[in-house]
């Protein structure tokens, strides 16, 4: 009686113990009664490429890849999507048949599905969205923002190098503020997104004014510890449209679950109260 391998994958970071994914994986592989498990590891930027390279002879089928090695894993990669290419990160790998390893970039669908799903009514084409932030999360929003049809992209950042670089990167659709400058890009926006780490559990608060935020603008964080951030309590009191952080995270995980277990996953109530576990 042959006996077929049960599928690993997992997610490496540096710290990792604070991670959501597990519990959602684990939460999909139950519902769908599918054999396979789902592994935090901690991982030294030294030892990247090594474990990246031995996890297949150990049966894994692909990793997630989080912070601090999102951009380093593309120079490990034999295969690069275009998306993860244009970003400049990646946060899903997959381990081929053909023993290539393959890196792909996850988190503009997560972001995208997520909008759609928490704002239903925001149409891209409606107008500029004003993003606060520009590092490897913002570049993902921008890419998948800019796919969308959004005519112009409103860009701020602490270090306005960072936000100068995604410009040229992205071209003329994005426009550079200074970060003393933040709140006046508000005024046009419809749709705000912050994705920075402000506002996060153990980080600064956004110290950017608010009052340019108009009734029925979209607003969403792309932190979820806290669940609803000081910017999203503050929009939401001024009439706008919140989207948390959470679904996000959600929808980004899908696209990675589906290649590596052969089932597509549901992201539904159950699965957002797993990741809240």
């Amino acid at each position: 009686m042959t006996q077929t391998k049960i599928p690993l994958a997992g997610v490496i970071g540096a710290p990792i113990a604070h991670s959501k994914s597990p519990q959602l994986q684990h939460h999909w592989l139950r519902a769908l009664g599918l054999k396979g498990h789902y592994i935090p590891m901690h991982v030294e930027p030294e030892d990247l490429e090594t474990v990246l390279r031995t996890l297949p002879q150990m049966g894994f089928v692909g990793v997630n890849v989080t912070i601090p090695h999102k951009e380093a894993v593309l120079q490990i990669a034999d295969i690069i999507t275009d998306r993860a290419t244009l970003i400049g990160a990646a946060n899903t790998i997959i381990f081929r048949k053909d023993g290539k390893i393959q890196a792909d970039n996850t988190d503009g669908y997560g972001f995208i599905e997520n909008l759609k799903t928490g704002a239903p009514d925001w149409v891209p084409q409606s107008g500029p969205a004003a993003i606060i932030g520009a590092g490897g999360a913002s570049r993902a929003v921008v890419a998948s923002l800019l796919d969308a049809g959004v005519p112009e992209i409103l860009l701020t950042n602490r270090t306005r190098v960072r936000a100068d670089r995604v410009a040229s990167d992205f071209g003329n659709r994005v426009q550079v503020y200074d970060w003393v400058q933040a709140g006046n890009m508000l005024d046009d926006a419809v749709l705000t997104v912050n994705t920075s780490s402000l506002g996060m559990i153990g980080k600064p608060e956004m110290r950017i004014p608010l009052d340019g935020l108009r009734r029925g603008t979209v607003v969403t964080d792309l932190v979820y510890t806290p669940l609803k951030t000081k910017f999203l309590a503050t929009a939401e009191e001024q009439g706008c449209v919140v989207v948390d952080g959470l679904g996000m995270l959600l929808h980004q995980a899908v696209p990675g679950f589906e290649r590596w277990f052969g089932q597509r996953p549901v992201v539904d109530s159950a699965a957002r109260a797993a990741a809240l576990r």
